[in-house]
């Protein structure tokens, strides 16, 4: 499925740009390790999410590319589950491909998004602005929007 949706800003605590001491390199950057253990190699990526409004979609959770319980990550919070979902973003005549990151709502303590927001793991994107209209392509297998 292709939905349109807008760059949006987001907490800052996946890069790091909130200056979260107890984060200071970024959350993703503090996972990654997690991830590539379980047999996710991020870094090919940028280091941070790229959030994204999809509404007035939102999503179903089908089948992941990749689901990992119980990541004890951060001696500040309590273990997180996380979904990773395939995703192709098209900005201007250009594809990027990435992932989904999808800290599990039931799981995540701190920084909550809502339904209609998606946080994206990707390469470095130039001269992608906060309002820049996108186009997502997403697996239905995977994630579904409704």
């Amino acid at each position: 499925m292709e939905v349109k949706a807008k760059v949006i800003p987001g907490y800052g605590a996946a890069s790091g740009r909130n200056n979260d001491e107890r984060y200071s390199k970024g959350t993703i950057s503090t996972q990654s390790e997690h991830f590539r253990q379980r047999g996710l190699d991020l870094s090919s990526y940028f280091m941070g999410t790229l959030n994204v409004d999809i509404s007035p979609y939102t999503y179903s959770i089908k089948t992941p590319k990749f689901f990992f319980k119980n990541i004890n990550w951060s001696k500040y919070i309590s273990p997180e589950n996380f979904y990773f979902f395939d995703i192709e973003l098209i900005f201007g005549d250009k594809s990027y491909f990435g992932l989904v990151y999808m800290p599990d709502p039931a799981t995540k303590q701190e920084h909550k998004q809502l339904a209609t927001t998606l946080e994206l793991i990707l390469p470095k994107i130039e001269n992608l602005e906060y309002g820049a209209e996108v186009y997502l392509r997403l697996e239905d297998s995977q994630l579904k929007m409704m």
